[in-house]
């Protein structure tokens, strides 16, 4: 069930995402996190891939979240904000959690990583009670076909150097499993879901915002290893924070052509 955010709460959204991380990431997490808020998912709700626990810190208010990570460092980072009542160490495929104990699960830009990512559907599948819905959120194919930088370098007629550079940025974002819903829908089925719901969103102008900030980001690493932050002038006239722009992508944030996927699943009954 979903339910349509106000102005207030998207301006919410885009401030917790915009002034914690750098505006390239942030402006991605805002549309996501607006898509999560506008889900009822059914405590305890079990994160997979908990990472620093900003995203959770974003979406969740007082609920009972099960963390699952298998990186020590960004745990304590996680554990400092407060958000999950339970964290836990653990391979997405090996996660000592008990089986149907879960009302929902969640996994935000997450499972392209993964290089062995059934086992990790079959573990979800496991922990949700039955009817429990999985939600999650992946970039697709156009990370490889749809880069600013391949464009660029096309353009050039420089074609083989474009595919090098498709494959580099890929590589060094870790990328593994950039795939279409056929096969996302194929692996969920083997898992034991159904009743699988999904749409694309993030416009490829989008990506190429996304891409070339990495670049335009390099102050945001510094402020970080100086003073732990990401954003040292929290503030809407910030000119490094097109906020307003990002509260539009949030208001519309649907698109047929879209680099990324988000996906609502059911475990079995």
């Amino acid at each position: 069930m979903m339910t349509k955010l106000n102005r207030k709460e998207v301006e919410s959204i885009c401030e917790k995402q915009l002034f914690h991380l750098p505006y390239f990431r942030g402006m991605l997490r805002a549309v996501e996190q607006s898509f999560y808020e506008q889900q009822e998912l059914e405590e305890p709700i079990y994160d997979l891939g908990a990472g620093d626990g900003h995203f959770a810190w974003a979406l969740f208010k007082d609920q009972k979240v099960i963390g699952v990570d298998p990186w020590w460092q960004p745990m304590m980072e996680a554990k400092a904000r407060r958000v999950y009542s339970l964290l836990v160490r653990s391979e997405g495929a090996l996660a000592p959690v008990e089986s149907a104990s879960c009302g929902s699960a969640i996994s935000n830009s997450v499972l392209e990583h993964i290089p062995e990512v059934q086992p990790v559907l079959d573990e979800v599948a496991r922990v949700l009670k039955p009817g429990g819905k999985f939600v999650f959120a992946v970039p697709n194919r156009r990370f490889v076909t749809d880069l600013w930088g391949m464009q660029v370098l096309s353009s050039l007629g420089l074609k083989s150097l474009a595919v090098f550079y498709s494959r580099f940025f890929n590589k060094i974002s870790r990328h593994i499993n950039l795939d279409p819903p056929e096969i996302w829908l194929e692996r969920l089925k083997k898992s034991g879901f159904d009743q699988v719901e999904y749409w694309h969103y993030f416009p490829v102008s989008a990506l190429h915002k996304l891409e070339r900030g990495h670049a335009a980001g390099l102050p945001n690493l510094l402020w970080k290893r100086l003073f732990g932050k990401w954003v040292l002038f929290k503030n809407r006239r910030n000119p490094f924070i097109p906020f307003e722009k990002v509260v539009q992508l949030v208001e519309s944030p649907y698109d047929d052509e879209g680099t990324c996927t988000f996906y609502i699943a059911r475990r079995q009954a």
